[in-house]
């Protein structure tokens, strides 16, 4: 049975609808991964097998009587651990919220267990969701399946091995900082970053808190870009006051093939050099695209630059940490930053000046991403996607020491701050734009790596759609040796 728990939801859900396989037993098989793998991987950290063998029984009944509540009814899921699931705690990785438990479920798992998935854990994630790691003091540190010396990538790390190992087929997690584009990038799976606002974020928030925070977005996770696709139809969508009077409706993928579309590819930025191996296997894609695609370029990219867009994203991205910050801890990065060269953009001045922004200055550099929105906007008229690494490099050594600003990784055989390739996350996300990651190959022969499919304000089905056409006519998910 081990090729089964590698099949994407879509098959798992055919399967299921044919009577191939039941529930319980698809249930069965995920949880016999789990026992196998999770010690060593530290991915599900949490389980609730009562309510999920009572949940698998019940989609057994719908099938039996050809009933499905939708594709993937009867499919075994799991959900990052800040998604609140009621009778459980949302910890964020956080000690002290461990007798954090919620009286509802988050939307967006709610809909996921209204089509029928049949939820039976919560996977690992860093401490406040704030690292490119996945490690906590509440339930220690997630491994990569690839390599268990490195990390699966953060926030939803735990998702992404989840998936990568077979322990799950379907996953929800959410991204600030590339939190669902980087781990499926690390684990060689498929993530979506939807268009701001588009994906409901109520049950994913901290304790007292009801308002959303800028940039932040929550997204699917899956072993297939058709299954981001089938769960995008059933997690897009208003809710709460939004819906009385907003509904979503996302466009139809704009281009209809892969021979009509335009493509500009981006291989590294002055901000953040990418790693030459994985530079080549974007090269390799963009050459395998040039023969089928309209059009493809490695020099076209929106009217602003890197630095720019880099500095502005980091000064709205640590912003919106001073929601939880003390008068006085807001005072102290003000003294700080006061001690800065008033010309060092480098990423300690940036963070601790966004720490002191403001009101005005705030609106300054809102004012400022809107205009480079609108930039973007333009720019998607002429192509279609841009294709652009999602960090810089493959999976890195885990590294829990000091804070994450201080910590250093191996980029072209310099050391460089791991900070740096938030560039890559921000590209898009800073600016609202949807993004799906799709895997393109193994660095080195070694590690997966995933290619970044940028398209315009709310084309996310045309995103997710090229990430399928990858998928299906140059490189598909393998799974890691040995599960």
């Amino acid at each position: 049975m081990t090729a089964l728990i590698f099949k994407s939801a879509l098959e798992l859900g055919r399967m299921l609808r044919k009577k191939q396989i039941s529930s319980m037993e698809l249930l069965g098989e995920c949880l016999t991964q789990y026992a196998r793998h999770n010690e060593s991987i530290n991915a599900v950290i949490l389980t609730d097998l009562v309510r999920a063998r009572t949940a698998a029984a019940a989609a057994d009944k719908r099938l039996a009587k050809e009933e499905p509540l939708s594709p993937f009814d009867g499919v075994p899921m799991t959900a990052k651990e800040s998604f609140d699931w009621t009778g459980h705690p949302s910890t964020w990785g956080d000690p002290a919220l461990v007798e954090n438990i919620p009286a509802k479920n988050a939307v967006a798992l709610q809909r996921m267990l209204d089509a029928g998935a049949v939820m039976y854990g919560k996977t690992n994630v860093p401490y406040m969701l704030s690292d490119w790691q996945s490690f906590n003091a509440v339930y220690g540190t997630t491994n990569n399946p690839w390599d268990v010396t490195r990390t699966p990538g953060g926030s939803s790390g735990g998702s992404a091995a989840a998936l990568a190992t077979g322990m799950t087929a379907l996953e929800i997690g959410s991204d600030i900082g590339a939190s669902i584009r980087n781990p499926a990038h690390y684990c060689g799976v498929y993530g979506h970053k939807p268009t701001y606002g588009v994906v409901p974020y109520r049950g994913h928030l901290l304790p007292g808190s009801v308002s959303i925070s800028d940039i932040t977005v929550a997204g699917p996770l899956a072993r297939s870009a058709k299954d981001l696709m089938a769960m995008m139809a059933m997690l897009a969508g208003t809710e709460g006051i939004e819906a009385r009077g907003l509904q979503v409706k996302l466009p139809k993928p704009r281009v209809q093939s892969l021979k009509d579309l335009r493509v500009a590819v981006k291989l590294t930025s002055p901000v953040s050099d990418v790693d030459k191996p994985y530079q080549d296997l974007i090269i390799k894609l963009g050459e395998f695209l040039k023969k089928r695609a309209r059009k493809v370029s490695y020099e076209a990219a929106p009217g602003f630059s890197d630095h720019e867009a880099y500095e502005n994203y980091i000064t709205l991205l640590r912003a919106t940490a001073t929601k939880r910050m003390s008068a006085e801890e807001i005072e102290a990065a003000a003294a700080k930053a006061r001690t800065f060269d008033p010309g060092d953009n480098s990423y300690v001045p940036l963070m601790n000046r966004a720490f002191a922004l403001s009101h005005g200055g705030w609106l300054r550099a809102n004012e400022r991403r809107h205009q480079m929105r609108q930039i973007w906007d333009s720019f998607f008229d002429d192509w279609d996607v841009l294709l652009c690494p999602v960090g810089a490099s493959a999976a890195w050594p885990h590294d829990q020491v000091g804070e994450r600003h201080e910590r250093l990784i191996t980029v072209n055989g310099r050391q460089v701050s791991t900070i740096d390739q938030r560039f890559w996350a921000g590209y898009s996300c800073n600016f609202f734009l949807p993004s799906s990651v799709a895997p393109i190959g193994l660095a080195g022969g070694k590690l997966p790596v995933g290619i970044q499919i940028i398209t315009r304000e709310y084309d996310d089905l045309l995103a997710i759609k090229v990430a399928e056409w990858i998928e299906d006519n140059y490189y598909a998910f393998k799974a890691p040796p040995g599960y």
